[in-house]
């Protein structure tokens, strides 16, 4: 599914963030496909959640590419909000704004960014928000909701922009675990719907099921990249297999 001159959707070269001391993205290189599904996995601090925030610049980086669609990141102003709202964000906070109703959450983007009409949001927002399962909440207000419920609407207000990627740095991971199902079900429907996604996850049942590939990081770097099936049966260097062994054996 890539374009016809085969440039990916999303391009990360030679990219490296540094935290004072500490170098969390080394020499990054990744390519992203338009409609593949890219689960990044690897132990805490690995630099995933890190990696996942510089495609969109909530995380500067100190050098390298970055490229979307063919474009380099802008580094500010405009052009970078433009290009914000070419990729969904879903985060382990459902950073919904607490005041406004559930339908206002998902039009607002639209009708602010993307100057649609009231009516043209609030009827994408409701077919939104049927897709993900929570079209009878769209007039209560975010706390009514449980962290589930919450968390499909982020994904709803996320695909309201249209975007062209979307991005989840571990979406499930402050959700209780009768909720995570019903989150993850929706990201697989979107993986099948053939949405480009970068998913930061524990969560490897979802991996297994729903990636085209999956990134394994480790100290900063990327160590291995591998199909699910490959991966999961087969991983190649000793740092996935120790990994897979405290993680699948529990």
């Amino acid at each position: 599914m890539t374009r016809p001159n085969g440039e990916p959707l999303v391009r990360l070269s030679g990219v490296n963030k540094w935290f004072g001391e500490l170098h969390v993205l080394q020499d990054i290189e990744l390519s992203i496909d338009r409609g593949e599904v890219v689960v990044v996995i690897g132990p805490s601090g690995s630099g995933k959640s890190t990696l996942c925030r510089t495609i969109n610049r909530l995380e500067p980086i100190d050098s390298g590419d970055i490229t979307i669609d063919g474009k380099r990141l802008p580094e500010e102003g405009k052009d970078l909000a433009r290009l914000r709202s070419d990729v969904g964000m879903v985060f382990q906070s459902f950073n919904l704004f607490a005041h406004k109703t559930i339908l206002e959450n998902v039009t607002l983007g639209p009708i602010k960014v993307r100057g649609q009409s009231k009516a043209d949001a609030e009827k994408r927002a409701r077919e939104l928000l049927e897709r993900v399962g929570v079209s009878a909440q769209a007039d209560k207000y975010p706390a009514q909701l449980s962290g589930g419920q919450q968390q499909r609407v982020a994904i709803a207000r996320a695909l309201a922009m249209d975007p062209k990627v979307m991005l989840f740095d571990e979406p499930t991971s402050a959700l209780d675990p009768e909720m995570i199902n019903e989150v993850l079900d929706v990201m697989t429907a979107l993986a099948r719907d053939g949405m480009t996604m970068v998913v930061v996850t524990h969560e490897m049942g979802f991996a297994r099921r729903a990636a085209n590939r999956v990134v394994f990081m480790d100290g900063g770097r990327i160590v291995e990249t591998a199909e699910p099936e490959n991966f999961f049966t087969n991983p190649q260097s000793e740092r996935a297999q120790d990994f897979l062994s405290k993680i699948l054996n529990h």
